[in-house]
């Protein structure tokens, strides 16, 4: 699982943890390199274009949320719309 260089401290400790106990996945983190030039960065596109598509959807556009818990809700209701479309035959 590929996370954005802007997570990091305890939440992306936890999601670590979490991610390798609950589903024995591996959390990396893509940051950006220090370098006077462009530099492609590996996976760099995934986490920028999933970012992208869940503020397509309006709770998750800014931080309307009272609740951290209530956040990641949304979120995942998005993703789970997101997908479901995605594997759902056009008609």
């Amino acid at each position: 699982m590929w996370a954005d260089g802007a997570y990091t401290g305890p939440l992306i400790d936890w999601a670590r943890d979490w991610a390798r106990k609950t589903l024995r996945l591996v959390v990396e983190i893509v940051q950006h390199r220090q370098a006077p030039y462009f530099t492609v960065l590996r996976r760099r596109w995934v986490v920028e274009r999933t970012s992208a598509w869940i503020t397509g959807h309006r709770r998750c556009v800014r931080d309307h949320e009272r609740f951290r818990h209530h956040h990641e809700a949304m979120v995942r209701w998005s993703m789970i719309r997101i997908t479901s479309r995605r594997l759902t035959p056009h008609q």
